[in-house]
C-alpha cells in the first residue's frame, strides 16, 4: 500500500509539473544557482519544508515561518528568538520518509545538511535534488556544505567553500527566491556586525587550540570536527584554532584516543546532539567522564578544567554564526570580559 501511495503522489506531482510550464521556462521566473544547480521559482514558494536545525532557524530568521508545511530533526532547542514561531510549526522528531514529505505537497525543501539528498546518506533520504525537481519541488543545500555532485554527501565537501561568506550568499539568494530581500539584508548586517565585534576584540589575544568532539566512543576511538566542519570557521572568528583542521576528508572524522592525546588541545567542546529539547547541560555527564578518565589526566584542557558542555547545533553553518562566535569568544577569552 505504501508503494502505491508513493507512486500516486509522484504521478500526481509529475502530472502537475507536466501540465504547467516549468519555472525555468517562465519569463517571470527567479533563478539562482545553489551548489551548481539552477533553482527557479515562478513566485515566492508558499509550501516550504525545512529539514535540520540550520534550515529551520534560517526560515524563521527570514520571516517565512507561516509558509512552513513541516520541520524536522532539531539538534537542540532553537534560539530563543525563534521559540514562539517554532512552537506553531508542524514538527517531525526524525526525518520523514520521502513518501511523508511528498504527502505534505511542498514546493520547496530547505536542508541544513546535504545527506538528506544523498542516496548514501540517511535512511530517510528524500532522493536526489534532480529527482525532486522533476516532481516540481525545488531544493536548497546550505552552500558551505555543497557536495561536488548531486546525490553526494559530506565526503564531497570542498573545505574552501566553508565560510560565512557562503552563509551570507545563501541568505541573499534565498531572500530573492522567497521575496524577502530586505529581511535577508537585515539578517546579514546583524551577523556581520556581531561577528566583527568579536573578531576585533580578540585579534591580538593568544589563539588557543580547540577540539570539538561528539560524545560516545565508537570502536575505541572518538569523533572530532575536522577542517570542513563549520566549527573551524567559528573557532577562528572567536580567536582560536581548530586542533583538527588538517583532517579534511569529512566534517566528522573518527580518530584514536592516542591521536586525541597527542594533539593535546587547550579546550575541548563536547558537542551534544540531537533532540529538540536539548541544552548544553545535557553534555555535562560526558564532560565529567573526560575529566575523570586517568588517560586524559595530563591534557591541558583537563588540567585547566577547559572541557565544556556544548551543542552540535552551535557549529552548524547558518544564522547561528553570530551567536556561536559570541558564545565561543567568551569561552576562549574570558579575560576580555563582555566587550561584545
Amino acid at each position: 500500500m505504501a508503494v502505491v501511495r508513493v507512486l500516486a503522489v509522484a504521478l500526481s506531482l509529475s502530472l502537475l509539473a507536466g501540465c504547467a510550464p516549468s519555472a525555468a521556462e517562465s519569463p517571470g521566473a527567479t533563478t539562482v544557482k545553489n551548489c551548481g544547480i539552477d533553482v527557479s521559482v515562478d513566485g515566492p514558494p508558499k509550501r516550504v519544508f525545512a529539514a535540520y536545525q540550520p534550515a529551520i532557524e534560517l526560515a524563521h530568521a527570514l520571516g517565512i515561518s507561516d509558509r512552513l508545511v513541516g520541520t524536522a530533526y532539531l539538534d537542540s532547542q532553537v534560539l530563543p528568538e525563534y521559540t514562539a514561531a517554532q512552537s506553531k510549526a508542524k514538527y517531525f522528531k526524525n526525518l520523514p520518509s520521502r513518501e511523508e514529505l511528498l504527502s505534505l505537497n511542498p514546493d520547496f525543501v530547505l536542508s541544513g545538511f546535504n545527506d538528506v539528498f544523498s542516496a548514501a546518506g540517511s535512511d530517510a533520504s528524500f532522493g536526489s535534488r534532480k529527482g525532486l525537481a522533476d516532481l516540481g519541488v525545488q531544493t536548497w543545500i546550505f552552500s558551505p556544505l555543497c557536495p561536488t555532485a548531486d546525490g553526494k554527501g559530506d565526503e564531497a565537501i570542498d573545505p574552501a567553500t566553508v565560510s560565512m561568506d557562503n552563509v551570507y550568499a545563501d541568505l541573499r539568494d534565498l531572500g530573492r527566491l522567497f521575496g524577502v530581500e530586505d529581511r535577508a539584508a537585515q539578517v546579514i548586517a546583524d551577523q556581520k556586525r556581531r561577528i566583527a565585534a568579536v573578531s576585533d576584540a580578540v585579534k591580538d589575544a593568544p589563539r588557543p587550540t580547540v577540539a570539538i568532539i561528539r560524545p560516545g566512543l565508537e570502536g575505541g576511538g572518538m569523533t572530532v570536527s575536522g577542517g570542513p566542519d563549520f566549527g573551524t570557521v567559528l573557532i577562528r572568528q572567536a580567536g582560536g584554532v581548530n586542533a583538527f583542521a588538517d583532517l579534511t576528508s569529512k566534517r566528522n572524522v573518527k580518530i584514536s584516543v592516542e591521536e586525541f592525546i597527542k594533539r593535546d588541545p587547550d579546550y575541548v567542546l563536547i558537542s551534544g546532539c540531537c533532540d529538540a529539547s536539548l541544552t548544553p547541560a545535557a553534555s555535562q555527564p560526558d564532560v565529567n567522564k573526560i575529566l575523570a578518565n586517568p588517560a586524559f589526566a595530563n591534557l591541558k584542557a583537563v588540567r585547566s578544567k577547559h572541557v565544556v558542555p556544548w551543542l552540535f547545533a552551535n557549529h552548524s553553518a547558518g544564522v547561528r554564526g553570530a551567536y556561536t562566535t559570541e558564545n565561543l569568544g567568551h569561552i576562549l577569552h574570558p579575560d576580555l570580559g563582555r566587550v561584545w
